[in-house]
């Protein structure tokens, strides 16, 4: 919990960097490289996820260990193509799935709604929503993102965030039974419920976390 001088701090510092120029924050763009760290509790389904978000090279990847359960890889390549797979010593399975859209954009909160501020996690957060799908909470100092909730009620907490961290490429390559007889399921504009290509590229986004639930659940709010 933040002190009492430093929450006098944080807001004067809020004060002085948003008020005074009488214009909302903007959130700022995600780096094009980075590792983050996700304690995430899906309506009491708790998982930690290793985020590797590398935009030059058209990837995310989120390696998902559920709570006393399987350990589940999600790669995800910008052309619209995921593989979701398990390694030894679970058994090897692996799913491909095709979307419309890629990964997300480093500016995908551009546009997104000013909600104030709030404190999350015991961090002082500017809030955004974007298309009433998620609000998005980053820290007002250091401006990291916080936590972000989706409307499925779906709740990722960010523990860290490294900046510039990259990924081994040799990491990157999913399993070769991932390329035999595996069957593509397909999530296009004509199977789920999205306004436009943003709202389905954040519908791939809650996706990523939600795979192993029915596709309805995950798709984009009526």
């Amino acid at each position: 919990m933040a002190s009492a001088k430093e929450s006098i701090c944080l807001l004067l510092f809020a004060f002085l960097q948003y008020t005074v120029k009488g214009q909302d924050p903007i959130p700022k763009d995600w780096p094009l490289q980075f590792h983050a760290v996700l304690f995430i509790n899906r309506s009491g389904s708790l998982q930690k996820t290793d985020l590797w978000y590398d935009w030059p090279n058209g990837r995310n990847f989120n390696i998902i260990q559920h709570q006393l359960g399987d350990l589940k890889y999600d790669l995800e390549w910008d052309n619209g193509t995921s593989f979701y797979y398990t390694l030894q010593p679970f058994n090897q399975t692996c799913k491909l799935i095709r979307f419309d859209v890629g990964i997300l954009r480093p500016n995908w909160l551009h546009g997104a709604n000013y909600l104030g501020q709030r404190y999350v996690d015991n961090f002082l957060c500017n809030v955004w929503e974007k298309l009433h799908f998620i609000r998005y909470y980053e820290h007002v100092l250091t401006q990291t993102p916080v936590q972000w909730i989706f409307s499925s009620g779906m709740i990722a907490h960010v523990m860290t965030f490294e900046v510039g961290a990259v990924l081994e490429d040799e990491k990157w390559q999913a399993p070769v039974y991932c390329f035999g007889e595996t069957q593509a399921e397909t999530q296009n504009k004509t199977s789920m419920p999205l306004l436009d290509s943003e709202a389905s590229a954040l519908a791939r986004f809650h996706g990523m976390f939600m795979r192993d639930t029915p596709h309805p659940a995950y798709a984009f709010p009526k």
